[in-house]
């Protein structure tokens, strides 16, 4: 299967969307690479842009866009507890643990939160450490204060 792709920018950087034609499969923030057997084409992306670019600008709260993220169950319990979490709202690792019915699995699900493959849709950004502090995060930490500050939330 070839994976379609664009790049766009955004407040926080150029972006890379990745699609397998029906489903969002990536969104990454920069430095990245473009998928090698890739083709660029921003016509499939028509829908999930709009939707990104209402995010930044504001207007838009939630997503309604197909997703198709590649992982482990667990990993995908994870990224489904992420799209839980309200706009405007964080949680600790401890409570998401809790969420997915992992309570003791806080470390695993640190990792799963931190191998999302679709930023900022799948809000992982929302995650913060047990004492109300940024933690890890692989856009970088000043990323995930702007996407916080963007939904009116500063630490």
């Amino acid at each position: 299967m070839v994976t379609t792709y664009t790049t766009i920018s955004s407040p926080i950087g150029e972006l890379l969307l990745t699609s397998d034609g029906s489903s969002l499969t990536g969104l990454h923030m920069a430095p990245f690479d473009p998928p090698v057997d890739g083709e660029r084409d921003e016509s499939v992306f028509t829908d999930v842009i709009g939707q990104l670019n209402e995010y930044f600008g504001g207007t838009r709260k939630s997503f309604d866009v197909p997703l198709s993220a590649s992982g482990t169950p667990f990993q995908r319990r994870v990224w489904a507890g992420l799209q839980e979490i309200p706009y405007g709202e964080t949680i600790s690792y401890g409570e998401l643990a809790r969420w997915v019915g992992s309570p003791r699995a806080v470390r695993a699900v640190g990792r799963a939160n931190g191998a999302n493959p679709i930023a900022v849709i799948v809000p992982c950004h929302r995650v913060i450490g047990a004492n109300g502090t940024l933690t890890g995060y692989g856009g970088g930490l000043d990323r995930k204060a702007k996407l916080l500050a963007l939904e009116g939330i500063t630490l």
